[in-house]
């Protein structure tokens, strides 16, 4: 079986719309959060959002071209072409067709309906967009980025909720591994603060309705009370190790590890023993060869609902054992929010960084110890230490547990 390793990484986020200004920003504690400007929250309870700020596509893409991609598939564009810049991939001396893309969003466009639904219902069907069922459907993230770079391999797009960047980084190092690719770009992309996106999170009531910007995504804290909507895409680059050092490739880390379970309880509640995601991870360490104890860092699903943050510590707990209480954990949402289906992405581009920078961020905002929430969440600032292995983890409505093990890239 190929190794495979990370050698390109991009990103789209509310604190930064590349890979350094992204994680910098979490260095910094910095909040993406702040009223929701796209449409009028008059009547709803959630008031805030963490949105992508200053995001110009004709910055990253030809303006007709923007033009036939709504915003998650301009996200993902333009964080595809950062991850290959930064990997160096030239297609003209690759085979395109051993190229393949798995970068997913677990929604698509909810701003295409809620358009060309009121056109509908305003004008009639004669009225309504040719190009909405292709603006719509969530794959044509991964299709835009294959169109847009010329890659020819495999392309497929994993909706798995929540769990979409996670699952879709997963698949790709498989698609690798089993030599169906030698370079897969894979991650998550999502634009869903809409009318109907909020409404719908509001009334299921796994939003926050807080005000203060400080303290309505706060991960782990006793005063928790739901997340907070995020946008943006993070996609990487992955490749076998031997295509990789073949053309002299830059090697951020390995991703030696991926388990992916179902918790077969409720569409919405993780099962309440955690159990599921701690088999995730168990397969993922599995998958790499680590011991529990080789774990230093857990960058956690952490949404700041009641019910997330206390089973995903029971799910660490089984996982790892007594070990749980020595690994370092943190919430990248605490200052991003919570990025649906690219929110996998992001959060394994931060697991990297980690890995490289000798870092890990602090849960910004966690203040309120939680008794049953008794695991090491870094509250207060960063701290710098050395992180050789790194799991991320990602939960999804449906019951869909994924976790990745990424570790410092060794000969």
């Amino acid at each position: 079986m190929n190794r495979v390793v990370v050698t390109g990484m991009g990103a789209i986020t509310p604190i930064g719309n590349d890979v350094e200004s992204f994680w910098n920003g979490l260095k910094e504690k910095k909040l993406g959060f702040g009223p929701i400007t796209y449409f009028d929250t008059t009547d709803y309870k959630a008031k805030l959002a963490a949105e992508v700020k200053n995001f110009d596509p004709k910055q990253y893409m030809d303006p007709k071209a923007a033009r036939r991609m709504e915003v998650f598939s301009q996200y993902a564009v333009a964080a595809a072409g950062q991850a290959l810049k930064d990997a160096g991939i030239d297609m003209e001396k690759e085979d395109p067709y051993r190229v393949g893309v798995c970068v997913s969003s677990g929604i698509g466009s909810l701003q295409a309906v809620e358009r060309e639904y009121k056109k509908l219902l305003d004008k009639g069907p004669g009225r309504v967009n040719p190009l909405l069922v292709p603006l719509m459907i969530s794959n044509m993230a991964a299709g835009n980025v294959s169109i847009q770079f010329g890659l020819k391999g495999k392309s497929i797009n994993v909706v798995t909720a929540c769990a979409t960047g996670t699952h879709s980084i997963g698949e790709a190092m498989r698609s690798i591994q089993h030599g169906e690719a030698d370079v897969m770009v894979a991650g998550g992309t999502e634009s869903s603060i809409t009318p109907t996106g909020v409404a719908g999170f509001t009334a299921l009531t796994a939003l926050s309705s807080a005000t203060d910007p400080e303290r309505a995504s706060i991960p782990f804290d006793a005063e928790r009370s739901g997340f907070v909507m995020g946008e943006g895409a993070g996609v990487v680059v992955l490749e076998s190790l031997e295509h990789a050092k073949a053309r002299g490739a830059k090697i951020y880390a390995e991703l030696a590890g991926y388990g992916a379970t179902s918790d077969a309880y409720h569409i919405t509640s993780p099962a309440e023993d955690g159990s599921g995601a701690a088999m995730a991870m168990k397969f993922a360490m599995e998958d790499a060869g680590v011991k529990p104890e080789e774990v230093d860092y857990i960058n956690a699903h952490g949404t700041g609902t009641h019910h997330n943050d206390l089973f995903e510590t029971l799910a660490i707990k089984t996982a790892l054992g007594d070990h749980a209480y020595n690994v370092k954990i943190n919430s990248t949402k605490s200052m991003v929010g919570h990025l649906l289906g690219a929110a996998g992405g992001v959060e394994f581009i931060t697991c990297v960084k980690s890995i490289e920078e000798g870092f890990v961020h602090a849960t910004a905002g966690l203040q309120v110890d939680d008794p049953e929430c008794d695991l090491d969440y870094t509250k207060g600032d960063g701290v710098a230490m050395e992180v050789r292995c790194a799991i991320s983890n990602s939960l999804g409505f449906g019951g869909h547990n994924a976790s990745l093990l990424v570790k410092r890239f060794e000969e």
